[in-house]
């Protein structure tokens, strides 16, 4: 039976008995971690990993998110999201870092309206933390306390994971923060789903916390209102292990509640978003910011887009005037470039 009462592990300085437990032979025998959700024939999270929901400000992530609780509380599908929790981890812990705790109940019922449950009594698989009020170390600690204090846990939604830390720009934050995903997920066998803000300028994930995120996530979703009717917000897969699913749909409904919308196809945008994460490499962007700041520390905008075109030029990317502008947001939203009153310079210790 799973130990109820156990508490955060303290950090090893036994390094040799930390090398030996991490040895892994090819003679080893290893179980498939076990699915919890789907979507379609495509799987989004299995225990012992973590995933995320991403999008921007309204998009309606949270919305999305319910409807993945529902699907786990009840068992059934809901929206496109089917979930099985095994016997024994049926527990889910939603933790909202964002909302007071007036609009807290909000999402706490609409999880309960979409699970077909009654909303004036508290489920006992369901459990919501409000923690607005704390600092993120607190918040980070509360959270902690309760995946491993929490019998029979098996899923964990923390609504804001940008809010367990002080800086999103900070690389050992965020690396530290991802890193206590991955061994809470481990080391209780449960899946955690996070949510966070894309950027304002284009469709990356906000900061070093998103790319790690990104970086190591199990799958990464996105949530976009349509382009062309902003009631419509769609469901797509950024960054996925397993097979892709096919985008859908919903539209929040007479009773505020998300419902699908049948047969959806966006149309196609003819303004590009953004510039693209994965187009060029990390190490192409070094050797082409490192280039254009050889001859000035510091560049005015005026000069910055057209040098930005024959810099990247020179190692094998070309750019049209449109482009260099997303990529100058691009690289200002991973702070590569930051700028000093109405100049830019070059960020060497940038974390990609």
């Amino acid at each position: 039976m799973e130990n109820a009462k156990q508490s955060p592990p303290v950090p090893s300085v036994n390094f040799s008995e930390l090398w030996h437990n991490a040895r892994l032979q090819v003679t080893d025998t290893f179980t498939a971690p076990p699915v919890i959700l789907w979507v379609d024939d495509s799987i989004v999270g299995t225990l012992g990993n973590f995933s995320a929901s991403t999008g921007k400000a309204k998009s309606k992530k949270t919305f999305n998110v319910c409807a993945i609780v529902a699907a786990a509380l009840t068992g059934n599908t809901v929206l496109n999201y089917a979930a099985s929790l095994p016997h024994n981890k049926r527990k889910i812990l939603y933790a909202d870092t964002e909302q007071s705790k007036f609009h807290c109940q909000r999402v706490l019922r609409r999880i309960l309206q979409l699970s077909e449950l009654p909303t004036d009594k508290q489920p006992e698989a369901l459990e919501f933390l409000s923690l607005r009020k704390f600092s993120p170390k607190t918040r980070l600690g509360i959270i902690e306390e309760a995946i491993y204090q929490t019998e029979g846990l098996g899923l964990v939604i923390i609504d804001g994971v940008r809010d367990l830390a002080y800086d999103i720009n900070s690389p050992s934050e965020a690396t530290d923060l991802i890193t206590k995903l991955m061994q809470w997920s481990d080391e209780r066998q449960i899946h955690i789903h996070t949510v966070l803000h894309l950027n304002k300028g284009d469709d990356n994930t906000r900061g070093h916390l998103g790319t790690e995120l990104n970086n190591k996530a199990e799958t990464v979703l996105q949530v976009t209102k349509d382009e062309f009717d902003k009631s419509i917000s769609s469901v797509t897969s950024m960054y996925i292990r397993d097979i892709d699913f096919e985008p859908f749909a919903f539209r929040i409904n007479d009773n505020s509640l998300p419902e699908l919308v049948d047969d959806y196809k966006p149309k196609q945008s003819t303004s590009q978003k953004g510039f693209d994460y994965q187009e060029v490499p990390e190490n192409k962007h070094w050797e082409a910011l490192e280039n254009i700041f050889s001859e000035a520390e510091q560049i005015s905008y005026t000069n910055l887009i057209g040098k930005l075109q024959k810099g990247y030029a020179t190692v094998g990317y070309s750019f049209g005037t449109n482009k260099a502008k997303l990529l100058k947001v691009f690289l200002e939203n991973k702070r590569m470039i930051v700028k000093d009153g109405k100049s830019y310079r070059f960020n060497p210790n940038f974390h990609y």
